[in-house]
């Protein structure tokens, strides 16, 4: 038996090189994307949603060091705070010791946007795990953790080629 570099036994490719593991993955995936559609009336961007949970952790922020967590570029980040600020999400100030530099903070709608998408995050893994014992969503969440992990490697090796 050989374990992987993801802590996985590796089994032989053909089993799940087939067609049932890919359909199941990426029915997996459109309800996943459905469920985040219905929760997200106002079309907020991952983008946009990471921006808004970075600021809830660090608030207030200037821009330059929100788009240094995240990795985005000034003026991509100078676009997702303007639709965020239009929106009603983030409000800017100037800088207590800078009057030229801005602070960005979550406004009430922002809060309860992310609350609200807390809420039905939570309410889907009610309805998940009531299907599952507990071993179950022990072993589950393992396995999303495993999948997430080795995805998100994946982009990382791309984005070096």
């Amino acid at each position: 038996m050989e374990i992987n570099k993801y802590g996985a036994i590796n089994f032989d490719k053909e089993i799940f090189s087939g067609k049932h593991f890919e359909d199941v993955l990426g029915n997996l995936q459109c309800v996943l994307v459905a469920r985040r559609t219905i929760m997200n009336p106002d079309g907020v961007t991952w983008p946009q949603y990471d921006t808004l949970d970075i600021l809830r952790q660090f608030q207030p922020m200037t821009p330059s060091a929100i788009g240094e967590k995240l990795g985005f570029a000034r003026s991509k980040m100078s676009k997702i705070l303007r639709t965020l600020k239009d929106a009603g999400f983030v409000e800017q100030m100037s800088g207590e010791s800078d009057k030229r530099e801005m602070l960005t903070q979550l406004t009430a709608k922002g809060v309860d946007f992310l609350n609200e998408a807390e809420s039905t995050r939570h309410l889907m893994a009610e309805q998940v795990a009531a299907c599952m014992s507990p071993g179950e969503i022990a072993i589950f969440t393992e396995l999303c953790m495993r999948a997430a992990n080795v995805l998100h490697e994946n982009i990382k090796d791309s984005d070096d080629r």
